[in-house]
């Protein structure tokens, strides 16, 4: 393995362990916000990556897709909670698309976070364009949005199940129940094909990071 082959992986997983890592803290401190303490109790309300990670879903298949060239992909230990603790300001259904949403919306705002910093290093010629920390920042941006938009795609265990039973009601509930019955072979059709189906949208709004923080 040459060594920018291994640069690349290791930037890949170093940016989705930071990544995950504050997507399952929004979930927990969302729930927190909300009443419920449970992930707080297992020290899940830090925004230690560490504390987030899955062996498999943050470190191992993250470094064989980048070392594949499938780009990065991942997951972190889902975070716990009680939906009967949640405030009762809310239906049990928004409240727990609040704690879904949460994640996602973490990942976004992480997107935006590091465009305007990207851009700030440059305008002030405080980096140069090769380095390292740049491309930290661009990487980012790209997985910071393809974890939000794949995060919100309906199908369980996904974030966006939550938030469609919330829209949807009822009417949501059987289909997602049939979905989650297949067990992961939904989930890996949805790996499979998701990337295809939000790629656009994630081009988009990296071009508009790019075109309004950074150039």
């Amino acid at each position: 393995m040459s060594g920018d082959r291994i640069a690349h992986v290791l930037l890949i997983v170093v940016t989705l362990v930071l990544s995950i890592g504050v997507h399952e803290f929004a979930h927990a401190f969302a729930a927190w916000k909300l009443g419920d303490d449970t992930a707080a109790r297992q020290g899940r309300l830090t925004l230690n990556p560490l504390a987030h990670a899955d062996p498999l879903g943050t470190l191992i298949l993250p470094a064989f897709f980048a070392f594949s060239g499938f780009g990065g992909f991942g997951w972190g230990k889902p975070v716990p909670y009680v939906p009967t603790n949640l405030t009762r300001k809310f239906s049990m259904r928004s409240g727990e698309a609040i704690v879904a949403f949460a994640g996602p919306a973490s990942n976004l705002v992480l997107a935006v976070v590091s465009g305007a910093l990207l851009g700030g290093l440059l305008k002030f010629q405080l980096v140069g364009y090769d380095s390292a920390f740049i491309a930290l920042l661009n990487q980012m941006i790209i997985i910071n949005l393809v974890l939000f938009f794949f995060n919100l795609l309906p199908v369980p265990p996904l974030d966006g199940s939550k938030i469609a039973a919330w829209l949807f009601g009822q009417r949501a509930d059987r289909v997602l129940d049939a979905i989650h019955s297949t067990g992961p072979i939904a989930l890996i059709v949805v790996v499979l094909l998701g990337g295809k189906l939000i790629s656009p949208f994630v081009a988009t709004l990296y071009r508009t990071i790019l075109e309004h923080l950074v150039l």
